[in-house]
């Protein structure tokens, strides 16, 4: 961190702490960059030191719509209104602060893991045309009924007890360890794999989806996206900057523009 960013981050922790707020910098905030609870922020001892100011601005955002609304969970205790067209804007601004929130990766996983569902369907098909993936496979589980291979349908790795020693056996050298075993047995176990592995990632987009749209989560990078790039977040939410400036200038936010102050964001 060079000397300057390093000063304004003591300056805007001196000023957390003159407001009774209690700052970490040597915790991992709970896996994340950085963590508001109740009247304690804790930014990641493990943060890239450009990210250290934005985030700081960010948790002192939750800050402070605790202050007006613990458990807030709509937009009126923030902006005095519901307007949906608040909503869109920030999901844009959201877009624009935080690259991740597009969970572009995510949804490639997923999609990639649905062309592979889709090849081993078809290679159980050419022999079991009736197949259907949401219906017990009658003759997998006939053929499996005796093997150790049965354990591998509900799980991707396995460790089997034979009298006094354990065996191992995964999906991913299922071929090795059941050379015997069917073409179509072997992508079925695949298929199957892999719809648990599209559970886990549609689970994971839900949870990050829900997370990122909370509204003090929203309003949160709205703050941190006049800082990093002031322009392009009045440009795509004009509506939200609108209303926001209003309550600003009533001093609805206070002591938020102390920090702006601190920080240089031009309004």
């Amino acid at each position: 961190m060079d000397c300057t960013r390093n000063e304004l981050s003591k300056e805007i922790i001196q000023f957390f702490k003159s407001l009774g707020i209690d700052v970490h910098t040597t915790t991992k905030a709970l896996g994340h960059q950085g963590f508001f609870r109740l009247n304690r922020i804790d930014i990641s001892k493990d943060i890239k030191p450009e990210r250290v100011i934005p985030t700081l601005i960010h948790e002192f955002s939750h800050y402070i719509i605790y202050k007006k609304k613990p458990l807030c969970k709509d937009f009126y205790p923030i902006f005095k209104t519901d307007n949906e067209a608040i909503y869109n804007e920030l999901q844009k601004v959201t877009n624009l602060v935080d690259k991740n929130s597009t969970l572009e990766k995510l949804y490639i996983q997923k999609n990639n893991i649905k062309d592979t569902i889709a090849y081993h369907e078809k290679i159980i098909k050419k022999k079991y045309p009736d197949f259907k993936r949401g219906k017990e496979f009658k003759p997998f589980i006939k053929f499996s009924r005796f093997s150790d291979v049965r354990y591998l349908l509900k799980h991707d790795a396995v460790k089997v007890l034979h009298w006094f020693n354990y065996k191992t056996y995964s999906i991913i050298n299922i071929e090795n360890e059941f050379p015997d075993m069917p073409e179509e047995f072997i992508s079925y176990l695949k298929l199957r794999s892999c719809q648990r592995k599209q559970t886990s990632i549609t689970r994971r987009i839900r949870k990050l989806n829900k997370y990122y749209n909370e509204p003090t989560e929203l309003f949160a990078r709205f703050i941190e996206g006049l800082y990093l790039d002031n322009d392009k977040t009045k440009n795509i939410a004009p509506n939200t900057y609108k209303i926001f400036m209003q309550l600003f200038n009533e001093n609805y936010y206070n002591p938020l523009n102390k920090l702006f102050e601190i920080v240089n964001i031009q309004i």
